[in-house]
């Protein structure tokens, strides 16, 4: 099967090297390349891609902006983070807004290209660096005490389907609540959790696992 590839990526060279990588490829084949996000729902409605490689430091709309906006209204539509940046807060923020794969731009094009077949495989492909950060981050969890922060039963459930990725449309129908109640719920958890991010939010419910599945 051919793996639809859309490239969203500010720096022209680059975005002309990996056009030119997915082309020679006779796995993949270009969708898309773009400079910005300024248009990127439309744009993924008219090439459907499978794969994004997405920059996170464009103008306008960030690439962590643009993925949340994608997973919102595409969710199968798989999103590879590729980047300079490898601060733990840009990673976890990425992750959080839906991307399943986090590359550092110094990976080579073979790396680039088998993260590509992972990610559409069902993998979820890092730098080491980056995975060493995942790894640490999670290595020694902190004890769940969810009675510290006095969370409702409402409130857990609107953090379970935070950390599920549910966009607020999503929670609304799952809680057969208006979309204005969703908010004023997530308002309540960040103030409860000390918190000012939905990304935020998922980091601390997750490390001090404050949720059961």
């Amino acid at each position: 099967m051919i793996i639809r590839v859309a490239i969203f990526e500010d720096n022209e060279p680059l975005r002309e090297s990996l056009s030119f990588l997915i082309m020679g490829s006779d796995k993949l084949e270009l969708a898309g390349a773009w400079p910005d996000c300024s248009s990127v729902i439309d744009n993924c409605a008219s090439t459907r891609p499978d794969v994004i490689l997405m920059d996170i430091d464009m103008p306008g709309i960030s690439g962590i902006e643009a993925t949340a906006m994608i997973k919102s209204r595409f969710p199968d539509i798989n999103i590879l983070i590729l980047t300079i940046f490898e601060d733990k807060t840009k990673v976890f923020d990425a992750l959080c807004a839906g991307a399943t794969g986090y590359l550092l731009k110094k990976s080579s094009a073979v790396e680039i290209l088998e993260a590509i077949e992972d990610l559409h495989r069902g993998g979820s492909p890092m730098t080491g660096e980056i995975a060493r950060k995942v790894i640490d981050f999670f290595g020694s969890p902190d004890p769940g005490r969810p009675g510290e922060y006095e969370l409702s039963t409402r409130e857990i459930d609107i953090l379970r389907c935070l950390l599920e990725g549910d966009s607020y449309k999503m929670i609304a129908d799952k809680c057969c609540i208006s979309i204005g109640t969703v908010r004023f719920h997530i308002n309540h958890i960040y103030r409860k959790l000390h918190v000012n991010s939905k990304s935020e939010a998922v980091i601390k419910a997750m490390k001090e696992r404050l949720v059961k599945f």
